[in-house]
């Protein structure tokens, strides 16, 4: 015992500090569980991820409720009283709850409240072990042990409880339930399934990516016989029955593109060791063993290439360019994919004849088969508000252009160009930079260092370009129009029109004409 809670596991939380978990139950938004608690023989258990980064003092703000002790249809009624129900789960005891009380968290470490999950006791049960969520018979009951409630979850850190009760009219934690010795696998930094992990994953083969995710979210180990059952069975992942995808693809995306996101290397080997990349995306798996030309590729083929490209995504000098981006959904897979054309358009002196190991134009290649991974794998599951979003479109480009940076001669380019690749409204133009630095880094050249002059070249001329611009993220807004050159040259609509803009562009990008009256005096110039 320690401050009135009952913590039934092993010494190491006993230590737990609740303090920031139970402060944020003293919001607003909580008042109804204390309304529910006032009736007889109701008891509330905190459950799942909010559990579990708890006692990890990560913030959450996904709070899921077990109610035992009140029947659904009384649960329903007291929850309309406070706020909006949603009946996601009405036939097994599932309640969406959104509180009508407006939340005022002071602590900025919690992020925005989600609509609460409200549940009853509930067991699980396969109908056919074959993997889908659509399998199950779920049977909920009000007089249900907690226990039983958590030991059909999946994972042993997700399957641990919070009893709450008030004391002094505020919420507290009294109890910890942890049939399944969650505590302890917390401890041990282990994802390890709940009971027998084979049958764990038959029932619903989307807990295999899920585990996988949870490794990368918490820098956690799998545990050996859930690993084993894991990788015996990711292969399912592709069943299908009456031609429909057991697992949906959209569940697919969701974990694929968050596990990449949240880290990038340790996924990237996660998918290798579990055999994913063979399941999910063999094309990858194309660039073990396509060599790339010694001279400038020391660190080893295209697959460790790109493995070590993932790995610069968290280092501190691409840190130091790119915070935002180290995290952005869209220049991850653009950074894990841009390669990913070189195996389908190598060229060699032994079999072509050319003059060493080319790539021509795999980056083109490359962004039509990573426009058809994020289609398969429906990576644009996420909404555009997501940090995880991720436009199809947008990644198709980033790839296709990434070699701009490197293969055009920097120092020639034009200030047009410039302004076309890497201050774009309408393409992600920053992103490419991302993966145009990542790539750099990643290519480590014979001198044993990587070669990173082309981007801060790019770096210096786009700060000499917005220099005379309070937004340093754009250059100045051109001068004149199309309109304005018709009516200074007398002349008609038409590629010329576009020719002299761009004319009239460059020499404004380049600091010759600063003013209106210097742009059209260059016009009257270009009439004579």
């Amino acid at each position: 015992m320690r401050d009135e809670v009952s913590l039934k596991s092993n010494n190491f939380y006993h230590c737990m500090n609740y303090t920031r978990l139970e402060k944020q139950l003293q919001d607003p938004a909580f008042d109804f569980l204390k309304r529910i608690l006032q009736m007889r023989g109701a008891e509330i258990f905190l459950v799942g991820g909010a559990v579990r980064d708890a006692l990890l003092n990560r913030p959450t703000k996904d709070y899921d409720f077990v109610v035992r002790g009140i029947p659904a249809p009384e649960l329903e009624l007291l929850l309309k009283k406070s706020g909006i129900v949603n009946l996601v789960g009405k036939t097994f005891g599932v309640f969406k709850f959104d509180p009508k009380t407006r939340y005022k968290i002071q602590d900025t470490r919690y992020k925005p409240l989600e609509p609460f999950d409200i549940a009853l006791p509930r067991t699980e049960h396969s109908l056919s072990m074959a993997g889908g969520y659509k399998d199950f018979e779920v049977q909920s009951d009000h007089k249900l042990s907690i226990e039983d409630d958590l030991k059909r979850r999946d994972f042993t850190v997700n399957a641990i409880a919070f009893k709450l009760k008030v004391k002094s009219e505020k919420l507290k934690v009294i109890e910890v339930i942890d049939p399944s010795d969650g505590l302890k696998d917390l401890e041990l930094k282990t994802m390890r399934a709940v009971g027998e992990p084979e049958q764990r994953f038959k029932e619903d083969f989307s807990r295999i990516l899920r585990g996988l995710r949870f490794a990368c979210q918490l820098d956690f180990e799998i545990e050996a016989e859930t690993k084993s059952a894991m990788k015996k069975l990711a292969p399912n992942l592709n069943d299908q029955k009456n031609s429909e995808w057991i697992v949906p693809r959209e569940t697919i995306g969701r974990e694929v593109v968050k596990m990449f996101v949240l880290d990038p290397l340790k996924a990237f080997g996660l998918f290798e060791s579990f055999n994913l990349f063979e399941v999910l995306m063999p094309e990858i798996l194309k660039g073990i063993g396509c060599p790339q030309p010694p001279n400038w590729h020391t660190e080893g083929d295209v697959f460790e290439h790109t493995r070590l490209a993932m790995k610069i995504l968290r280092e501190k000098d691409f840190l130091k360019e790119f915070p935002k981006f180290s995290y952005d959904a869209e220049a991850v897979f653009g950074t894990l994919l841009h390669d990913i054309g070189k195996p389908y358009t190598i060229q060699t002196p032994e079999k072509d004849g050319t003059d060493r190991i080319r790539f021509n134009n795999h980056e083109a290649v490359g962004a039509k088969i990573a426009r058809e991974i994020a289609e398969r794998l429906k990576l644009s599951v996420y909404p555009k508000e997501s940090p995880y979003h991720i436009d199809i479109g947008n990644l198709s480009w980033i790839i296709e252009k990434h070699l701009i940076p490197v293969k055009e001669k920097v120092d020639e380019m034009k200030k047009t160009t410039f302004e076309k690749y890497f201050f774009s409204d309408r393409y992600p133009s920053q992103k490419l930079l991302a993966l145009s630095l990542a790539d750099e880094l990643a290519t480590i050249h014979e001198n044993g260092l990587a070669d990173t002059s082309n981007y801060y070249y790019i770096k210096e001329k786009m700060q000499e370009m917005t220099k005379q611009v309070l937004d340093k993220s754009k250059p100045p807004r051109p001068i004149i129009s199309g309109t304005d050159v018709m009516k200074v040259l007398n002349m008609p609509s038409g590629p010329k029109i576009g020719e002299i803009l761009e004319l009239l562009r460059e020499e404004q990008l380049s600091g010759g004409i600063r003013t209106r009256k210097q742009a059209l005096e260059f016009l009257k110039k270009l009439n004579k």
